[in-house]
């Protein structure tokens, strides 16, 4: 299986999701796709003025945008924040 399922937190709506994400994608190949997907999600009301970040819910880490997800620590039902 090339995907994994991961619950997706957005504070700026206060909204989370459940969402599929591709595990040979670049973390800000990743990012580029979550932003379409909660903006559709949201109904258009997610529009982040920069370019945000994703973050390891239980350690406020940041991920490197230049890594794939396969080499990060992000697996099943990890929690991440887009921030």
């Amino acid at each position: 299986m090339n995907k994994i399922l991961v619950k997706l937190y957005v504070p700026m709506i206060e909204e989370q999701y459940d969402v599929w994400i591709p595990l040979n994608k670049r973390i800000y190949n990743v990012i580029n796709l979550l932003i379409k997907a909660v903006y559709e999600f949201s109904s258009g009301y997610y529009q982040p003025q920069k370019m945000p970040n994703l973050y390891d819910k239980l350690t406020a880490n940041p991920f490197d945008p230049n890594l794939t997800v396969k080499e990060t620590s992000i697996r099943n039902g990890s929690e991440i924040i887009l921030l």
